[in-house]
């Protein structure tokens, strides 16, 4: 896949940075989610991360949480598959 150069660095509960490749955003049920990668898993066969998408008072900014509906979770899944179809491999 080509690199997108989309990088985003988050904080994970320990208050580490990690980088994520931006893969996608979709819009379902009236929210935003973003699929994202682990950047380092990008040449191997990553497992994709999403994350509603919350918008904060500044308004160029963003913040990101997770989701615990599995069914929401399979749900944008299955668009980003659709969306992306033609461009990777899927393992199920």
């Amino acid at each position: 896949m080509e690199e997108l150069n989309n990088i985003i660095p988050l904080t994970d509960e320990d208050g580490n940075e990690v980088e994520f490749e931006f893969l996608d955003l979709i819009e379902y049920e009236g929210k935003e989610y973003v699929v994202l990668v682990p950047h380092e898993e990008m040449d191997e066969a990553p497992e994709a991360v999403i994350l509603q998408v919350e918008n904060v008072e500044d308004e160029n900014q963003e913040s990101y949480v997770s989701v615990e509906d599995e069914a929401v979770l399979n749900a944008v899944f299955e668009i980003f598959k659709e969306n992306f179809k033609d461009l990777l491999d899927f393992v199920d």
